[in-house]
């Protein structure tokens, strides 16, 4: 669907030689042209620098080399060979030349006397293939060494020969009356070339270099008719295969770049010729192996003279060329007027000829072509010669669409096919190319027209109006009234209405810009307008240099000097654009194959380097990639992007994409229908809706009120319904009946409310829109929307399957057919057995029978249950079926309505379901509600809640029960001042003092236990005794001194204290020993990792790669056995019980020796070490005064213990600073590898990342503490 546009064009004078032949210097970008005098004697060299064609300047002589006279001069090859540096010009009479471009030095490297009738280089260039007069093949390298030399025509078919069993033959077939005989008669064969033919030898190379293929005259034997046979060689020359003869084959000759066309042409309707009609002329195809591989048509009008020896039907094919991409076939025609060269594409198995450029004329005269062929890089430049003339054309692939807006926008595309531009409106119809909705012909208008086939093609943007333009400057505008609406009738019907259109202006004016260029290569711009019936034209306005710039079309008319946007390079396609939020212009280039740029008037930014084709709609930015991605950039993100990149900023967001089929390009988008349109790289179309287009128009939809079309098409491209509502909540919820108005079938109504009760809504909404849904619809008709309102009742949530259950009843009394219907529907809703139960729950018989015999259960099921529930008492009733419900609370409620009669039942129900919280909301204020409370203590005593247990008690009043748990609780305070109530006394309250502070003791909280030893038990001496066990030490000397008791301090606190010391020192000693080892072996760790890494890591040896034993790790494990049908993974992996699973992951850090976790856990266990000892630090801290205090012997015991204590502390903060120290790194290999290669150094910050142990645990944080007593420094020196 894509046409060829002109991008550039441009003509250089040559000198009075003609010119015959060009070459290409890639490197430098040059072109050297070879002229030859009139006289052909003498042979002139030029050349042209692409900054000189581009200026249209003179190409500079370089050479001029003398011809041999004696022999016929004619240039049969020129080529620049740039690894020599070398020009190449291959005369007819034999002579090969050499021009050196670096040194201007010419020489003659040989000459074959029989003289040379073709030669062509292999695309590498380093085979030179060659056909002399005596009809040999010579194949020579690039220094001119022969690698061989054969006769060019011989019987052999080559290498490729087929080979034929005689299966489906004609001698293998029945032919009745004529006998087998006729098997054996050879068919008459009348083969023979064109009258048009050059009876020369061609040659053409494959893109790869591995073939070429030779187009020969010759003259069998059996029939003395000269025809043309195809002959494939390989490289070395060793023929491959020779082609059946084919009836008026021509001399033109082009093998495709990518291999697999071998192009030609065929005359028809002559003796010896095709059969066919006489002004039938085709091209044709072959593959490598001989075998016919398709053609198609010329379209060149015939002008037949049966007695002209040359050009019988008033034209010729000249030669054919094919596009370095193979995408493009360029047909030389000669005809009477001049020449005309034709550009022709394939699409969809569809030859359409797309451009034709003729000679140019000078005065009255009409001049030829000399050459012509295609840049070897720049697949769309195409360069031609006139005698004394160079043009280089410049081609780039365009989509010629409309780009109106909605809802006027039609989605044509325009695609030329010579004389026709075949349209189609893909918003009414999808017509696979090379069919189309409508073709305009411009055939029959050849007098107003010297080129039939349109240059360019334009849409207006405002109206359906399509402007055709020629290369000639004609201009032809239709009107094309595109039907919008789905009906009957053409889509189209086009009138050719105006002469001028391109935009629409003010006051009606329309107006159309044309960009020409000048003789002398100056680009101008052509502003014509109409207005009331008036065509105006402005004089052409010169544009300038192409400079990249983007000027509006006023600032021409003025001087052309202010710039709208500039982009960095060329971009051929460019489109404006405008975003919501800013008025700013912002316009959308596409440059070369793949860039994809957004201009601003001072910025620029890069959307995507690898952007195959783009448009614009919907709001976005759509663009196709190499990846094969489909990627949508809002048109308000634009803005944003653009000061990004003007601050330096250049990430680009992540934006929506899709998959798209490999090779896709864009052809139109249609946001209307929401659709956009790819074409295959074969040619055939796909339209798809992406969800960005679709999301576009639905909220323009919802912004509007219009629901109906929202919804419809939420519903065609599945999208969840609930944006409808997330839109705007509050606008919806108020406008929800107009939503119900616009989509009043119950079947769409119950499809919304259920799709948005499981999409993304909150259930506070979604509740919210289903109430409102069942209020209007129960008041605008119950019976018509009783479905839908069963279904908003259902479908919220919680879900109301009670109000939904209710509802049946009133409806039975109003309408009762409809009931069965929609007892029908709630169970398809709900599942039977659950709404068994709810209708059970309501208490209601009729309805569970209603609901029983609908859902077809068996009555030997639920009669005899029922029958036994209403012959119970109406509370009882209802507790047993809340008991069947497993509704235990609202069963208990049931069965205390029934009063004292069922309590022992309910105290039994209570405990079976233990709903003890609950009945003590239901008891409360009542006789029983003490009884209560004391199940509910014993529930929690036994539970080991004592606290709980004891606060229940004393609610209850049960004292004695309150004071054992209190005593199991260790809440001696309370437990103390319930004793003393129940008048506990002597004995019995120093026994329960001396249990509570031995089990105080046990949990380590001593000075508790002090407490009540000394307060209950009135024991002073075990109270101390308690105080120094927990380091109590000021305590205690209190407790004596309040007592009246110092003996204690000498028997029991000085003791004590030496004891405390004792502890901390032999504490001290195994965290010393403990620190030591666990350092020692973190160090052996790490040498065995720098060492041997592979061994440490566990890293696969690279040399048992060719070991063929089998191992449960070598393979991984595969979901299908031998004779399953199902994959068995999920089987096997239910295998694993949880206990195997908890004790896997006990083995992670587990510290077995030998493994890569063992350093992480002498990590942690240091951590832990490092916390004990800041335990130590502060029991030292409470211990050391009273050293100093008590003796000289506890004396010289603290200042022992204060300098073992500040030694390991050294010693523990050296430690860590070793082990947390960061590892050096080589300034050679800074990321820490043992090789220099990158994958190497990949894979060791690899190891580093996932398995160092110091960047998983934290360094622990150890300072020198307030711990010390000074006393100890000053006095122990």
């Amino acid at each position: 669907m894509r046409n060829l546009s002109l991008s550039s064009t441009s003509e250089t004078i040559l000198g009075d030689s003609i010119a015959s032949v060009t070459a290409i210097d890639l490197d430098k970008d040059a072109v050297y042209i070879a002229s030859i005098s009139e006289d052909a004697t003498v042979i002139e060299i030029r050349k042209l620098d692409a900054a000189d064609a581009r200026h249209n300047a003179h190409a500079s002589l370089l050479n001029v080399i003398e011809a041999n006279v004696q022999r016929p001069t004619e240039i049969t090859s020129f080529r620049f060979l740039p690894d020599s540096r070398k020009l190449i010009l291959i005369l007819s009479g034999g002579d090969m030349h050499s021009y050196s471009v670096e040194t201007d030095e010419a020489e003659v490297e040989g000459s074959i006397e029989a003289g040379i009738l073709s030669a062509d280089w292999s695309p590498d260039d380093e085979l030179l293939s060659l056909i002399t007069g005596d009809e040999k093949l010579i194949l020579m390298t690039s220094a001119f060494d022969v690698l061989s030399e054969a006769p060019l025509h011989t019987a052999d078919y080559g290498e490729d020969a087929p080979i034929n069993v005689g299966w489906g033959s004609k001698q293998t077939q029945f032919h009745g009356s004529l006998g087998k005989a006729a098997a054996h008669e050879k068919p008459a064969t009348n083969v023979s070339s064109s009258p048009d033919d050059d009876q020369a030898p061609h040659i053409s190379w494959r893109g790869d270099g591995s073939y070429f293929v030779v187009s020969a005259f010759f003259t069998p034997h059996d029939t003395g008719l000269p025809r043309r046979v195809l002959r494939v060689f390989d490289r070395h020359a060793k023929l491959q295969a020779t082609m059946d003869p084919i009836p008026g084959l021509e001399h033109p000759l082009a093998w495709r770049p990518s291999g697999n066309l071998i192009a030609s042409t065929q005359r028809f309707g002559f003796e010896g010729g095709g059969a066919g009609k006489s002004d039938r002329h085709d091209v044709v195809f072959f593959e490598r192996n001989g075998l016919r591989h398709g053609e198609f048509s010329l379209r060149f009008k015939n002008t037949i003279d049966e007695g002209a020896l040359a050009r019988k039907w008033g034209y010729n094919v000249r030669d054919l060329a094919w596009s370095s991409d193979s995408s493009v076939l360029a047909v030389w025609i000669e005809h009477e007027k001049g020449d005309t060269v034709q550009l022709w594409t394939i699409g969809n198995y569809h030859w359409y000829l797309k451009h034709e450029i003729i000679s140019p004329t000078w005065g009255y005269s009409h001049s030829r072509f000399t050459s012509m062929s295609w840049h070897p890089e720049r697949s769309l430049c195409l360069h031609l010669t006139t005698h004394n003339h160079f043009v280089e054309r410049t081609y780039t692939w365009d989509t010629s669409s409309s780009h109106s807006q909605p809802p006027n926008d039609t989605g044509s595309v325009a695609v030329i096919d010579g004389s026709k531009i075949l349209l189609t409106p893909f918003r009414m119809q999808n017509v696979p190319p090379p069919m189309s909705s409508l073709q305009l012909d411009f055939a029959g208008k050849t007098s107003l027209y010297p080129v039939q086939v349109p240059v360019h093609t334009a849409f207006c943007v405002t109206k359906d109006i399509l402007a055709v333009l020629w290369e000639s400057g004609f201009v032809e505008i239709w009107s094309l009234n595109t039907r919008l609406e789905q009906g009957y009738g053409p889509v189209m019907k086009p009138s050719q209405a105006r002469q001028i259109v391109a935009q629409e202006g003010l006051d009606n004016t329309l107006r159309l810009l044309i960009l020409g260029v000048t003789d002398n290569g100056m680009d101008v711009l052509v502003d014509v307008s109409a207005e009331g019936g008036a065509v105006n034209a402005k004089a052409p306005q010169s544009i300038g240099t192409r400079s990249g710039r983007l000027i509006t079309t006023d600032a021409v008319a003025r001087d052309g000097s202010q710039p709208v946007a500039r982009f960095p390079e060329f971009c051929f396609s460019a489109q404006l654009v405008s975003a919501s939020d800013t008025s700013d212009r912002i316009i959308i280039g596409h440059a070369g194959p793949a860039k994809l740029y957004a201009a601003g008037h001072d910025r620029h930014v890069l959307l995507a380097s690898n952007a195959t084709s783009y448009t614009v709609g919907s709001g976005y930015i759509i663009f196709t990639t190499s990846a094969h991605e489909c990627i949508f950039i809002p048109l308000s993100a634009l803005p944003r992007l653009l000061e990004d990149a003007g601050k330096g900023r250049g990430k680009l967001p992540e934006w929506e994409k899709r998959r798209v089929e490999r090779g896709s390009r864009i052809v139109v988008v249609v946001p209307s229908s929401m659709s956009l349109v790819l074409q295959m790289p074969r040619g055939n179309l796909e339209t798809i809706n992406p969800r960005p287009l679709v999301m576009e128009v639905v909220r323009q939809d919802i912004k509007r009120h219009n629901y109906r079309k929202a919804f419809l098409a939420c519903r065609k491209h599945r999208i969840d319904f609930s944006v409808i509502v997330e839109s705007n909540q509050q606008d919806f919820l108020e406008n929800l009946p107009v939503f119900l108005e616009q989509v009043h079938e119950v079947d769409y109504i119950n499809l919304f409310l259920t799709t948005i009760s499981r999409g993304s809504l909150s259930p506070e909404v979604t509740t919210r829109v289903c109430d409102r849904v069942q209020e209007l619809l129960s008041t605008t008709d119950l019976n018509k929307y009783v479905n839908a309102i069963l279904t908003a009742r259902v479908v919220k949530s919680p879900p109301d399957h009670e109000g939904a259950l209710g509802l049946l009843p009133k409806l039975r009394s109003t309408n009762p057919e409809l009931v069965e219907e929609a007892v029908k529907y709630v169970i398809f809703l709900v599942d039977a057995e659950k709404l068994f139960d709810i209708a059970l729950g309501m208490y209601d018989f009729s309805l569970v029978l209603m609901i029983a015999q609908h859902a077809q259960k068996d009555p030997r099921e639920y009669l005899p249950f029922l029958r036994e529930l209403r012959a119970l008492e109406t509370n009882y009733q209802r507790f047993k079926i809340d008991d069947h419900l497993k509704r235990y609370t609202k069963a208990l409620k049931n069965l205390s309505f029934g009063g004292g009669p069922y309590f022992d039942e309910a105290k039994a129900y209570i405990e079976k379901h233990q709903l003890h919280e609950a009945a003590l909301a239901i008891w409360r204020n009542t006789d029983q509600y003490n009884t209560v409370l004391e199940l509910y203590g014993d529930w929690l005593f036994e539970r080991r809640e004592f606290h709980q247990a004891a606060a229940a008690f004393v609610e209850a009043t049960n004292l004695p029960k309150a004071l054992v748990a209190y005593e199991r609780a260790l809440e001696w305070q309370e437990l103390f001042d319930i004793a003393i109530q129940c008048d506990a006394k002597g004995e019995g309250i120093k026994d329960l003092a001396y249990r509570v502070a031995e089990e105080l003791t046990s949990k380590k909280r001593h000075a508790e236990a002090a407490t009540v030893l000394a307060d209950y038990a009135k024991d002073t001496r075990e109270a101390v005794i308690a105080l120094v066990q927990g380091n109590y030490f000021a305590e205690a000397k209190r407790i004596t001194s309040l007592h009246g008791r110092p003996e204690l301090v000498k028997d029991v606190v000085h003791p004590g204290a030496l004891e405390s010391r004792s502890q901390l020192s032999d504490d001290l000693t195994e965290m010393r020993d403990q620190l030591r080892k666990q350092l020692n072996r973190i160090r052996e760790l790490r040498i065995k990792k720098q060492e041997e890494p592979d061994a440490f890591y566990g890293v696969e040896d690279s040399n048992l790669a060719n070991v063929d034993v089998m191992t449960d790790v070598s393979m991984a494990p595969t979901a299908f056995t031998r004779y399953t049908v199902a994959p068995s993974m999920a089987s096997r992996a239910s295998k694993i019980s949880s206990r195997s699973k908890r004790k896997a992951e006990r083995k992670i850090g587990s510290g077995r020796k030998g493994t890569v976790d063992e350093e992480e856990y002498l990590l942690n266990s240091i951590t832990k070490l490092v916390a004990r000892f800041q335990t130590v630090q502060r029991e030292a801290h409470g211990l050391l005064p009273f050293l100093f205090q008590f003796s000289t012997e506890h004396r010289e015991e603290g200042l022992e213990l204060q300098k073992e204590v500040s030694e390991f502390e050294e010693e523990l903060l050296a430690t860590l600073e070793d082990i947390w120290a960061k590892p050096k790194t080589d300034p050679d290999n800074p990321d820490g590898s043992n090789g220099d290669t990158w994958a190497t150094r990949m894979e060791e910050i690899e190891k580093r990342r996932l398995i160092e142990p110091t960047a998983k645990i934290t360094k622990p944080d150890l300072r020198k503490g307030d711990w010390r007593l000074r006393l100890f420094d000053v006095t122990g020196k």
